[in-house]
């Protein structure tokens, strides 16, 4: 199919795209890598009439270590973390979703902050976000925000972006010794969307889980983090009992849907599965990290 009818902008600041946002309103959509955005306008689910492209915008496009924290830059191309030696070396949980995102065509040209500002449950990065306890920054015409990703999705493709809001950067806080983090992902096939997965980031005291995150991917109507998971972990031993018990609380908490990747009540014995075996490789990984 063919895109409905728009008017295409090409700012060269994040000023002009903020500006442009502003005087558009919910007309508006950006376009970053496209990747989401022009399949959906194809066949018209999505039919702004107006786009802004902001690949012109400069200073949008890094990854970079900061004081206490991993600064993305919101126009970072996938690609970009899978050759990137810092995320293995600290920040393994981004690292294994980075390998998986779609295929190497897509991740060529998808942006990271493009993933999470879709919103789409069935991305990888809103859950590995949720995981880490990341940061989101925000330019509007009142200046800079940052906004907690607990606090960022709000449902199915919507976020805590204000319409003339442009995400910036996105910032996950440095791992302490002692932390570790792990993405599992099920797909039919290289590409497809994940039939489930899990993002967990822990943090050992001595033979005890002292802090857990737990998130999950495409087995619920927005992106969601799994507060049962997270206390059958904390203050426990990983005994294998303690990681059913994280992996039967996720699949109780998550409300997959029947489809074509499998049944409602398959998809959540799968959560059960990966949310054990993620929790068991964060774990040795935290162990290497004294």
């Amino acid at each position: 199919m063919i895109p409905g009818t728009f008017d295409y902008l090409a700012p060269s600041t994040i000023d002009e795209a903020i500006a442009a946002l502003a005087a558009h309103g919910d007309d508006a959509k950006i376009l970053a890598g496209g990747q989401s955005l022009i399949p959906a306008m194809r066949f018209r689910l999505a039919s702004p009439t107006v786009l802004i492209d902001i690949n012109r915008v400069a200073g949008l496009e890094y990854l970079r270590e900061e004081a206490g924290y991993l600064a993305i830059g919101a126009l970072t191309r996938e690609h970009a973390l899978e050759h990137a030696a810092e995320l293995m070396r600290g920040y393994p949980l981004l690292a294994d979703a980075a390998r998986v995102i779609a295929d190497p065509l897509v991740r060529n040209r998808a942006t990271v902050g493009g993933n999470i500002a879709h919103a789409d449950p069935a991305n990888d990065h809103p859950a590995v976000m949720l995981a880490y306890g990341a940061e989101m920054v925000a330019r509007g015409p009142g200046g800079e925000r940052h906004i907690p990703i607990d606090d960022f999705f709000l449902g199915l493709f919507e976020t805590a972006l204000a319409h003339d809001e442009l995400l910036t950067e996105i910032r996950i806080p440095k791992p302490q010794p002692g932390a570790g983090g792990a993405y599992l992902k099920i797909e039919r096939k290289v590409g497809d969307y994940a039939v489930a997965a899990v993002a967990v980031q822990l943090a050992i005291d001595g033979s005890r889980v002292s802090a857990a995150r737990v998130a999950l991917t495409n087995v619920s109507p927005a992106p969601m983090r799994s507060a049962g998971a997270e206390a059958a972990l904390v203050g426990q031993e990983l005994s294998e009992a303690t990681l059913e018990a994280a992996g039967r609380a996720a699949a109780a908490e998550c409300d997959p849907s029947s489809d074509l990747r499998g049944t409602a009540e398959y998809k959540r014995d799968l959560v059960r599965v990966l949310v054990k075996r993620a929790a068991r490789k964060a774990a040795e990984r935290a162990s290497a990290r004294p």
